[in-house]
């Protein structure tokens, strides 16, 4: 059944591809003020004031997954339309043209990169997994009242490079030096979790619902 999405105040769709913390996600932009619902119905997609994809798992899969449901034109629509966009996680990797994880695999090809492994190293665990800093590389509103340097959630073994550095807001080292946020016109993503990031992951989702706001009201 297709959500029925509020016209007195902004909704968010949680796009649904069958993987991933899909309620996670709801429930942290919920508890940021947000009227997000989950959804495979592309019309729910194309009606959305707004856009969060989150991620969880292989991006073959995932990408798979997306292509089953239908949902890749949808989702790559509603960027091109202008609606505001929050990638989460393999989220964030699935805007890259392709990527190195079990072989080479197309991506939605937003943003020009590939996605690629930490480098094997005695001294570093893979997966990259639980609290680092995010560095500001330049302001986006998405970052808004929350300090340079703050600690997010991360888990991953993949990290994106992009050919769009215009488009990198944020970096984080772990052993390289690799991007963890990602703005450009309506497009953000992040490479941890906002909503396993208490108290400044909430102020992030915050920010995001302001953008989608703001857009609605245009």
């Amino acid at each position: 059944m297709t959500p029925v999405l509020e016209s007195t105040r902004p909704t968010v769709v949680v796009v649904d591809y069958g993987m991933g913390n899909l309620r996670s996600a709801q429930k942290g932009l919920e508890r940021a003020g947000i009227n997000a619902v989950i959804s495979s119905d592309a019309s729910a997609v194309d009606e959305a004031d707004g856009i969060v994809l989150p991620g969880v798992g292989a991006f073959r899969d995932c990408m798979a997954n997306l292509t089953q449901a239908r949902l890749v034109e949808p989702v790559q629509g509603a960027i091109r339309a202008g609606k505001p966009f929050l990638g989460i996680c393999l989220g964030m990797q699935l805007l890259m043209t392709v990527s190195e994880e079990f072989g080479v695999h197309q991506g939605l090809d937003v943003i020009k990169g590939r996605v690629v492994r930490f480098p094997a190293t005695s001294d570093l665990k893979v997966p990259h997994m639980g609290w680092n800093r995010v560095h500001y590389r330049r302001d986006t509103p998405l970052f808004e009242g929350i300090p340079e340097g703050t600690f997010f959630y991360f888990v991953h073994s993949y990290f994106v490079s992009t050919e769009e550095q215009d488009a990198v807001a944020g970096w984080t080292d772990y052993g390289v030096r690799f991007c963890s946020v990602l703005a450009m016109d309506n497009i953000f993503a992040t490479q941890f979790h906002p909503e396993k990031s208490d108290r400044w992951g909430l102020k992030l989702l915050e920010n995001f619902g302001r953008i989608v706001t703001r857009s609605k009201e245009g």
